[in-house]
């Protein structure tokens, strides 16, 4: 069994921002492998089902982006995964430019604030995740304004094929291992590729 939970904000007015692209590869998952992702457990809403014959958990963590590990940890506890080989977080990155994915088995938070608290909450900093490029903050800009803006049309259409590789990067993790999905996905994109 593998857990995926992809970080982000609950409501409306959170839909479709930088912050919140963790959410949009969990739909994206969704949709691909027939989960519906609505049931309320662990502070999250929660979908199970299977990609390609392994069973998932897919996870959108409901308690707002810097107080996520709450609702991991849970999860993590009532399916028994086990943190480093079974749990898969998905979140964006301000220092990564726009699309940009890069997977890593393990790491610090990097100054996010959602993967700090998973850290914290779990104990270890030893689970695997995609990092999404949602592009730097330009200068001037308030850091949580520019998390929490939404995209302008062409980022979003970047965005998206991004999120539709992030998918492709997940299921890689699952089928053939962090290592394999690390070497496809962390090339540098560029114009969109």
């Amino acid at each position: 069994m593998y857990v995926i939970a992809g970080l982000g904000n609950p409501s409306k007015k959170y839909e479709n921002t930088r912050h919140n692209v963790g959410f949009d590869v969990i739909d994206a998952l969704a949709e691909k492998y027939g989960i519906q992702v609505i049931w309320r457990r662990h502070k999250a809403l929660v979908g199970h089902g299977y990609m390609e014959g392994e069973k998932i958990v897919l996870v959108k963590p409901q308690t707002f982006m810097n107080l996520s590990g709450e609702s991991i940890r849970e999860v993590i506890d009532y399916y028994k995964v086990d943190v480093q080989k079974e749990l898969l977080v998905v979140c964006d990155d301000i220092s990564l430019d726009l699309g940009q994915l890069r997977i890593r088995k393990k790491g610090s938070a990097g100054g996010h604030n959602g993967l700090k608290n998973i850290i914290t909450h779990l104990g270890t900093e030893n689970f695997c995740r995609i990092r999404m490029g949602v592009g730097n903050k330009p200068e001037g800009y308030d850091l949580a304004d520019y998390v929490l803006g939404h995209f302008t049309g062409a980022e979003r259409k970047n965005m998206d094929e991004s999120v539709e590789l992030a998918v492709e990067a997940a299921f890689t993790v699952i089928k053939e291992g962090p290592d394999a999905s690390m070497n496809r996905f962390n090339a540098k994109r560029t114009n969109g590729s």
